[in-house]
């Protein structure tokens, strides 16, 4: 799965120019909390919704409401905004997204190809995209078991579903301790029960079925 099968392409940008109070309107508007800045079409800052908070006087200041409100109309995003922007482009795998991400402790990743802005990329894109990688989305029964790290393993159970007509959803793999690992399998058909009883009755560990 890459970027590009689940960025949003419609995104909302603003403009160097564009006034603080503008840009937080909009962030309240759409519910989100992060602007890419671009000049045309070409992405050159990002501004968070911490980033305006920053830059609004203080609640302490001794202007008055006039003066606030004149400051701030006055005030562009430019002054507010990071220039130097982490990005990913649209043909990353999407857990290179979701390193990005945690690497760099941002929640959103403008995705940038050519030089030029074509998507946006966050963190319930890809909590989304791992809910569907793991079937929870569809009805189905799912099986935790712990499988010896050996060549073959994998097959031979999932064989097993295959002679019990169970139709396999999803598939996740995890390295859990040296020569062994765990997999997730969610499955799907009249038979997944009795598909796991033969899983166990095979030697298998089945930690959790559910």
């Amino acid at each position: 799965m890459l970027v590009r099968d689940r960025m949003s392409r419609d995104v909302v940008t603003v403009s160097r120019t564009t006034p603080v109070p503008e840009a937080m309107h909009i962030m309240e508007q759409r519910h989100i909390r992060r602007l890419p800045v671009v000049d045309g079409d070409k992405l050159v800052g990002i501004v968070t919704l911490l980033d305006l908070f920053r830059v609004s006087p203080s609640p302490a200041t001794s202007l008055s409401m006039w003066e606030l409100n004149y400051l701030m109309a006055r005030l562009p995003v430019e002054q507010a905004m990071t220039g130097r922007v982490v990005t990913v482009s649209p043909e990353a795998a999407l857990e290179e997204a979701a390193l990005l991400m945690r690497e760099h402790r941002v929640g959103g990743l403008p995705v940038v190809e050519n030089g030029r802005l074509v998507g946006v990329i966050t963190e319930t894109d890809i909590f989304d995209a791992f809910l569907d990688l793991m079937g929870l989305r569809q009805a189905g029964l799912r099986l935790t078991l712990v499988l010896p790290d050996q060549v073959g393993q994998l097959a031979q159970v999932t064989a097993i579903c295959r002679d019990y007509g169970v139709n396999i959803l999803s598939v996740a793999s995890f390295p859990s301790s040296e020569g062994q690992g765990t997999v997730i399998l969610r499955l799907a058909g009249s038979q997944a029960s009795k598909a796991v009883d033969a899983i166990r009755a095979a030697g298998y560990e089945v930690v959790d079925v559910r």
